[in-house]
C-alpha cells in the first residue's frame, strides 16, 4: 500500500511516497481505507523525530487524524467488539505514529475497534479527519482542569483549531471564557463563543488581568505561551499544557498535562465529539486539501503559520 513518511527523521522535504505490506484487520480491530488525513503541529514534531525513536520501522509515517470508510472488519475479542462495524461504514479515527499501527499518512489504516467512531452526520469524510486529535485533546485538557459552570477560563491560541474546540465545549459546560486573538481573528474567535476577547502577544497574561484582577479559575494553553500566559491564573488555579511543560519553580498553579496519546483506546469520546457537531457544539473547519503525495507542501504552510482550519492530504 502506499504511505507518506520518512526513512529519515528531517524537515518537510523527508516526506515521501513510499510503498509498504497491505495491513489486515486482525481480531478486534477494523481496516480502514483512509479518504483524509488532518495535518497538526504533532505530525511536524512527528517527522522531526521529537518524540524520541519510533517502535517501528522505517519509514515512519506521521499522522494522528484519519477518515474514511471501513474495508475490513476482524472478529469480536473479550477487551475489542468489532461487532458494531460493518464494511461501509463511515469512520474517523485517532491514530498513533510512533507504535500500534502506526500513523494515519496511510492508504489502508488497521484501527484498534475502540479507536474510532462514526462520523458525524451530514458531515464529509474531510472535515470528519479534523475532529479526532484535537478533540480528544481539548476534552482532556477541560476535563484535567475540572471547572464548574460560571467559573473563568483562558485560552491562548483560540484562532486555531484546538483553542477553538476548547472554547466551544468550554462555553457548552457554562464556563465564562476569556481568549486571545489577532485582530484579523477576533470576529472568528467571537464566533466560538468567546465571552471576551483580547490581543494575542507576549504580554496576554497583562491584558487577561485587566479584565480579571485576581486572574482567571484556568488556562488552557493551545498557543504553547508557558510561562508568558502562567500569570494569567489566580493563585490555586490551573494551567493545561499541551507539550509537558513542567511549570515555575515556587508557583501554587497546578500544571496539567495533556497528552492525547493516552485516550487512543477512547472511541466513546471520539462519539461525544461526533455529538457535538451534530448538536452545533463544534464547528469544523478545513482550510485546504491536498493529494497525499503534496503532505511537505502542507507542513511547509502549516510551519508558515496563519492556516484557520485544517489542512487536510486525501486519499
Amino acid at each position: 500500500m502506499r504511505v507518506i513518511g520518512v526513512q529519515e527523521y528531517g524537515g518537510p522535504e523527508a516526506l515521501a511516497a513510499h510503498e509498504v505490506p497491505e495491513p489486515h484487520a486482525g481480531p478486534g480491530q477494523v481496516r480502514i481505507a483512509v479518504a483524509a488525513a488532518a495535518v497538526n503541529p504533532t505530525d511536524t514534531n512527528a517527522r522531526e523525530g521529537a518524540y524520541g525513536e519510533s517502535e517501528l520501522p522505517p519509514p515512519h509515517v506521521p499522522g494522528m487524524d484519519a477518515a474514511g470508510v471501513v474495508d475490513e472488519v476482524g472478529e469480536p475479542t473479550a477487551e475489542l467488539d468489532t461487532s458494531r462495524r460493518h464494511v461501509g461504514d463511515e469512520v474517523m479515527a485517532i491514530a498513533l505514529p510512533q507504535r500500534g499501527h502506526g500513523g494515519a499518512y496511510v492508504q489502508y489504516l488497521v484501527a484498534d475497534a475502540d479507536s474510532l467512531a462514526t462520523i458525524p452526520a451530514g458531515r464529509s469524510l474531510v472535515e470528519a479527519s479534523t475532529l479526532p486529535m484535537n478533540g480528544l485533546t481539548a476534552l482532556q485538557a477541560l476535563d484535567k482542569l475540572g471547572l464548574e459552570p460560571g467559573q473563568v477560563l483562558a485560552v491562548t491560541g483560540a484562532a486555531g483549531t484546538l483553542g477553538g474546540y476548547v472554547v466551544e465545549l468550554a462555553k457548552d459546560r457554562g464556563l465564562t471564557v476569556i481568549a486571545d486573538a489577532a485582530d484579523k481573528d477576533r470576529d472568528r474567535v467571537l464566533g466560538f463563543g468567546a465571552d471576551h476577547v483580547v490581543p494575542r502577544g507576549d504580554d496576554v497574561a497583562a491584558r487577561i488581568r485587566e479584565i480579571y484582577p485576581d486572574g482567571v479559575d484556568g488556562l488552557v494553553d493551545a498557543a504553547v505561551q508557558n510561562e508568558l500566559a502562567l500569570p494569567a491564573v489566580r493563585s490555586g488555579g490551573g494551567f493545561a499544557t499541551v507539550r509537558r511543560w513542567p511549570g515555575v519553580e515556587g508557583s501554587d498553579v497546578t500544571v496539567h498535562s495533556v497528552w492525547v496519546f493516552d485516550d487512543y483506546h477512547r472511541g466513546d469520546r471520539l462519539d461525544d465529539l461526533r455529538r457535538a457537531v451534530e448538536d452545533g457544539v463544534l464547528t469544523l473547519a478545513v482550510a485546504d486539501t491536498l493529494p497525499a503525495e503534496q503532505a511537505a507542501d502542507a507542513h511547509r504552510r502549516l510551519a508558515q503559520g496563519g492556516t484557520r482550519g485544517r489542512l487536510v492530504l486525501t486519499f
